[in-house]
C-alpha cells in the first residue's frame, strides 16, 4: 500500500474543506494516452487507491503501463472505541489524500481504447468519488 517513506510530523490536520471547487494542478492527462479523472471532491484513502489499481492490473492483465498521479501524504487519526473525552489525539491508522475535482487520479497507455475504457471504468467503482475516463485529443486507435 502506499505510505510515505519519512514523515515530518506523526499527526496532521486533515483539512477536509479543502476539497471544495475546481482543481488548478492536475487536470490534463501527463504521461499516458488514456485517464481516470475525478468529477467530484473527496478523500481517499491509500487502501481505495490500491483497490483501484489492482482492478487496473487485473483487466489489463499486467500489460501497458500505468501511472498513479495522486499519493496519500496525510495520517489520518483514530482514538480506540469507548475512549473518554480528553487524552490527546489518536493514533495514525491510515494515510488518505484529499482531492479536487477534476484531477487525473490514473493514467494508463500501451493498451486499446476498449481495453482503457473497461479497466479504468473498474477502477472508478472502487473509489468513493464520481470519475470519468477521458482520452488524449487525437489518439489514433
Amino acid at each position: 500500500m502506499l505510505e510515505p517513506k519519512k514523515i515530518r510530523r506523526r499527526r496532521q490536520h486533515r483539512r477536509r474543506s479543502s476539497p471544495k471547487g475546481k482543481a488548478q494542478r492536475g487536470t490534463r492527462l501527463a504521461f499516458g494516452s488514456a485517464g481516470l479523472k475525478a468529477m467530484t471532491s473527496g478523500e481517499l484513502t491509500a487502501r481505495q487507491i490500491e483497490a483501484a489499481r489492482k482492478a487496473i492490473t487485473h483487466t489489463v492483465q499486467r500489460s501497458g503501463k500505468i501511472w498513479i498521479r495522486i499519493f496519500p501524504h496525510t495520517p489520518v487519526t483514530k482514538k480506540a472505541a469507548e475512549v473518554p473525552m480528553g487524552g490527546g489525539k489518536g493514533s495514525p491508522e491510515y494515510y488518505a489524500i484529499s482531492i479536487q475535482r477534476g484531477v487525473i487520479v490514473f493514467e494508463m497507455d500501451g493498451v486499446s481504447e476498449a481495453v482503457a475504457r473497461e479497466a479504468l471504468r473498474r477502477a472508478g467503482h472502487k473509489l468513493p468519488v464520481k470519475t470519468r475516463v477521458v482520452f488524449r485529443h487525437g489518439r489514433e486507435s
